[in-house]
């Protein structure tokens, strides 16, 4: 007896079912992409420490990518790229804190120490001019300390310099506090080029206040003698 037409078996509607399964759409998890995105950048964690931040968060992010994907694996997807992140993260976060410590480690000449401008700053209440007790104590020692270049009107074979605390002073025009300065003489005929970025200066600490040298408003307290670049 012959089949009607709705009388079919349905293995073309079982198949048409199976290969919409198979061709069902999966998101990329957005975790995963956060994640890629970071890890992209974590090579920036070798510049300075604070930038470690950045494999740190992109790390986490991809445990929590594949952790996402792991469970909802029906609609999520990004597993492979969440685990590439997660391992280029690790690298650069622990790479990068090795070479960092590295670096702090053998920047310090022997004999020196280690300052900052905030030894340099008055105590409350004294006036903004007043050279600090902590200041006086340093008077004639070798140090290291960190800063940033005032421009002047050299930019090549510079000998002499205004060491300023941060960027704000030395960039964008503003005029540093008499504490947030320390007068730079490199030895001997050395001579450095102008940089924008962080320096790090070796040399004799004196207190020596002085009247403005080379244009330099508002006089000097502190001065770093027989300096040198590190």
């Amino acid at each position: 007896m012959k089949k009607g037409l709705f009388e079919n078996p349905p293995a073309v509607t079982k198949r048409a079912s199976v290969n919409n399964e198979d061709h069902s759409y999966k998101a990329l998890a957005g975790t995963a992409i956060a994640a890629a995105t970071l890890a992209f950048l974590s090579p920036l964690a070798f510049i300075d420490w604070w930038l470690l931040v950045i494999p740190a968060v992109g790390f986490c992010l991809g445990l929590v990518a594949l952790q996402d994907i792991f469970k909802r694996p029906d609609i999520l997807t990004g597993s492979r790229i969440s685990k590439i992140a997660t391992f280029f993260s690790l690298v650069c976060f622990v790479g990068g804190f090795a070479y960092l410590t590295w670096v702090y480690t053998t920047e310090l000449p022997e004999g020196f120490e280690r300052i900052h401008f905030g030894l340099l700053e008055p105590a409350a209440g004294l006036p903004a001019t007043s050279i600090s007790d902590s200041a006086r104590a340093l008077d004639g020692h070798k140090v290291l300390i960190k800063g940033y270049m005032y421009p002047g009107k050299k930019q090549l074979g510079i000998r002499q310099f205004l060491l300023v605390r941060d960027q704000g002073d030395c960039c964008f025009g503003g005029n540093p506090k008499i504490t947030d300065r320390v007068f730079v003489h490199l030895r001997d005929e050395r001579s450095i080029s102008f940089s924008p970025r962080q320096k790090k200066i070796a040399g004799t600490f004196t207190v020596r206040p002085t009247a403005g040298q080379d244009g330099i408003e508002g006089g000097i307290l502190y001065h770093l003698e027989e300096a040198f670049p590190r």
